[in-house]
């Protein structure tokens, strides 16, 4: 089960990190750009440490305070399921 769980965090996060990456490369180029409720979805699925990742190395979306409230949200979600994952056998 953890291995399954490593990887699906592993690749849901890099994918995240990626496909804001190209958004923000679209952004400073005025192209057509993804949307903001896919990069949400995608953080609830998993990879809000990938979002988190993006926004502080990219800058990405750091001036909208909804999306920062959102993937904050995001984030508090998947450490705590990933603290229960990891601290279950001590509760």
């Amino acid at each position: 089960m953890r291995d399954y769980l490593t990887n699906y965090y592993l690749f849901i996060n890099t994918l995240t990190l990626i496909i804001s990456g190209i958004d923000k490369i679209k952004a400073k180029h005025a192209k057509w750009r993804i949307k903001e409720s896919t990069l949400y979805m995608l953080s609830f699925l998993g990879g809000a440490f990938g979002m988190v990742i993006s926004m502080l190395l990219f800058r990405h979306k750091t001036q909208k305070n909804k999306f920062i409230v959102i993937i904050s949200l995001a984030f508090a979600l998947h450490l705590f399921i990933l603290c229960l994952v990891v601290y279950k056998d001590f509760l």
